[in-house]
């Protein structure tokens, strides 16, 4: 073999070794499958809510104007056990801020250990009530406040002068009932320690996510909560539960379908003597309802579940399925709120001198 035999084999060989091995084909990916998304939950229909009412930014009374000075007065009244025959309660034993506005007993312990007759509501947003009292004996808060202080069985001070004396045997209450009542001859006065509890009071508004969704908001309740809401009016408890307190708003016969088990307590008619009035009771707001069991004047329910069967088979008549309770309870829950922490926490008192009245236990 000639060299240029030689030279031809090697180029041909040296082609071969430097030609590419073609890459291989990629496998066509598999086409992706979405899961089917469930449909979007339906705009809530907010004309289903006009029947209520979100909570004003507090309980104003044009009768009792609210200062500075007369709220502080009122917060320290609210919280001082000297206002108590024994000393030993005040408006907060029974209606403790930290705990809904209520004590958590079916009955509160008066003046002696003493058990009150009806279970203690709730001070929070009480203001905006059609009266106070389970039986409405008392229009306002003002005249509300002067009812458990000479209580024989709650507060028990024998007298509005016995209350002055007190009040007036510490100089700071002197001076504050003066910031707090300016101009008035007479500041200090059992009176004058009513209103101002009454303007302390009109301050407990309790405003949640309910009223964030009553202004427009719907992202402000679950969807379970609405659905809790659409078996709370189909269940028909909107007939008596309406309003900006969800309740409050008037007197109803309890037991209006089906005759409440006890009858000891006739409510209004306790107050009226009317016969349409017996078994009447001031409707209770829902409000917070769920921080505050037991349930009804007489405490007979220990639980929000046990209050709605209760509320439905005595005033609808109806004996609901466990899950429609469950979904009422639901929405319930959405109706609680917070009050002013800075109201809710005990102030300091002043302190007692050697004029204060001791405690008396008998």
């Amino acid at each position: 073999m000639n060299r240029t035999h030689w030279a031809a084999l090697l180029s041909l060989t040296s082609l071969a070794c430097t030609k590419e091995t073609p890459a291989p084909v990629a496998a066509a990916p598999a086409p992706v499958v979405e899961a089917p998304r469930p449909p979007a939950p339906k705009a809530f229909d907010m004309t289903r809510l006009a029947a209520f009412k979100a909570l004003p930014a507090d309980m104003a009374s044009e009768q009792n104007p609210s200062t500075d000075d007369k709220v502080a007065l009122g917060r320290m009244l609210y919280f001082d056990t000297r206002l108590s025959k024994n000393h030993d309660i005040s408006c907060n034993s029974c209606h403790a801020l930290d705990k809904g506005g209520v004590d958590g007993e079916q009955f509160s312990k008066g003046h002696k250990g003493q058990l009150g007759g009806r279970n203690s509501p709730s001070v929070f947003n009480a203001a905006l009530h059609v009266a106070q009292f389970w039986d409405g004996r008392a229009g306002t808060v003002e005249d509300q406040a002067k009812g458990p202080v000479l209580n024989p069985g709650e507060m028990a001070m024998p007298d509005a002068k016995q209350v002055e004396k007190v009040l007036s045997s510490m100089p700071q209450y002197v001076e504050a009932f003066a910031k707090a009542f300016p101009g008035e001859k007479q500041s200090l006065s059992f009176d004058n320690a009513a209103k101002a509890i009454a303007a302390f009071e009109r301050k407990l508004v309790t405003p949640g996510r309910w009223d964030k969704f009553l202004a427009g908001d719907q992202e402000a309740l679950t969807q379970a909560e609405k659905d809790g809401f659409d078996t709370f009016m189909a269940s028909g408890c909107v007939a008596c539960h309406a309003g900006v307190g969800v309740g409050g708003g008037m007197y109803q016969k309890l037991g209006l379908v089906q005759p409440w088990p006890n009858q000891k307590d006739q409510g209004r008619f306790e107050v009226t003597k009317n016969e349409a009035d017996k078994m009447m009771f001031k409707v209770p707001s829902l409000r917070n309802v769920a921080k505050t069991a037991p349930y009804f004047h007489d405490g007979s329910a220990k639980t929000l579940p046990e209050a709605i069967k209760l509320m439905a088979k005595h005033q609808v008549g109806r004996e609901l399925p466990e899950k429609d309770v469950a979904s009422i309870a639901t929405f319930l829950e959405a109706l609680n709120g917070e009050a002013p922490a800075a109201l809710v926490a005990a102030p300091e008192l002043p302190p007692s001198t050697a004029k204060t009245p001791k405690p008396d236990p008998t």
